[in-house]
């Protein structure tokens, strides 16, 4: 009787609690505190050959601002992107969109990527934490 009501809990657990059960390491791990809200993933910086071309909200790219594409912040969201490798900081403007296969969370500017330090190596993991629509004060 015991086994069978420890067997009862535990699948009714595991069907109350899918997440739990199925997480994807790959995803982005997102969290929600109070007053912001953190995402934690890998960046990447555009190649030079989209500089000139029009962004998802219209503006025309360039890789000496200080922006980014990320697919799921709404378009003229600021965000601070800390690269956790070193702890160097920026605030970018997303004005972009990713591939909707990519699986990277952001892709950076240039200009942004040069002062998180990971140009020569491509990539890094890096926590991005919602600012808001209006730019932050210096």
């Amino acid at each position: 009787m015991k086994k069978f009501c420890l067997l009862l809990i535990l699948l009714f657990s595991v069907t109350l609690f899918p997440a739990v059960a199925q997480q994807d390491s790959n995803k982005p791990v997102k969290k929600t505190n109070g007053k912001s809200r953190l995402q934690y993933g890998m960046a990447s910086f555009y190649s030079n050959k989209f500089n000139g071309r029009k962004t998802a909200n219209g503006e025309i790219f360039s890789n000496q601002k200080m922006t980014a594409a990320h697919n799921t912040l709404p378009l003229g969201t600021y965000v601070r992107v800390t690269n956790l490798r070193n702890g160097r900081k920026v605030v970018v403007k997303i004005n972009d969109r990713l591939h909707h296969k990519n699986k990277r969370i952001i892709d950076l500017t240039r200009t942004a990527a040069s002062k998180l330090g990971f140009l020569k190596s491509g990539l890094t993991r890096v926590k991005i934490e919602v600012l808001g629509k209006k730019p932050p004060a210096k």
